[in-house]
């Protein structure tokens, strides 16, 4: 079994690993190449460029796919472990922003599986890729503002407990 200490450094360590994976996920429709290919579609668009970001869905589907079964485990790992340390209110708290960060990964990936580009005009094309951008924006926001509060509460549990061990 884990000991308390060894709980929480795991926790704080795959935020970071989870943020890594956001951040692709994030990348892969919001860099500034994307931005440009995009400025390229609406000034001159053809089918080739289509296919280029047909392929960079499929890409962001396979990300959104690891993504969610690693915070899927993450978030179990959390609320088999952390209920003894945190107690019922903030397990509570915490369990609400899980099943609200699951329900905006669900909303991105079905997003994603309907993104079809091919034979899309250009408005429309332009249109999808802005829907799919600002849902990933505001999935990638949900799970930075949880890790950072659930870091903080973390941080405070941990050095609450290196005291009582030192006393």
């Amino acid at each position: 079994m884990l000991d308390n200490l060894a709980i929480i450094s795991r926790i704080i360590n795959e935020h970071q690993t989870i943020r890594g994976h956001v951040k692709l996920v994030g990348d892969s429709v919001s860099d500034e190449e994307a931005m440009e290919r995009l400025e390229r579609v609406r000034a001159d668009f053809s089918p080739g460029q289509a296919q280029l970001l047909s392929e960079k869905h499929d890409r962001l589907r396979q990300t959104m796919a690891y993504l969610d079964e690693g915070l899927r485990n993450h978030f179990a790992f959390e609320e088999k472990f952390l209920p003894p340390l945190l107690g019922e209110l903030i397990m509570r708290a915490l369990v609400l922003e899980h099943s609200k960060i699951a329900s905006s990964i669900d909303n991105v990936k079905a997003i994603v599986a309907v993104a079809k580009l091919e034979g899309l005009g250009r408005e429309e094309l332009i249109a999808r890729e802005s829907r799919m951008q600002q849902a990933i924006y505001e999935m990638c926001h949900l799970v930075e503002e949880h890790a950072a509060r659930e870091e903080t509460v973390l941080g405070m549990v941990q050095r609450g407990l290196q005291d009582k061990e030192q006393k």
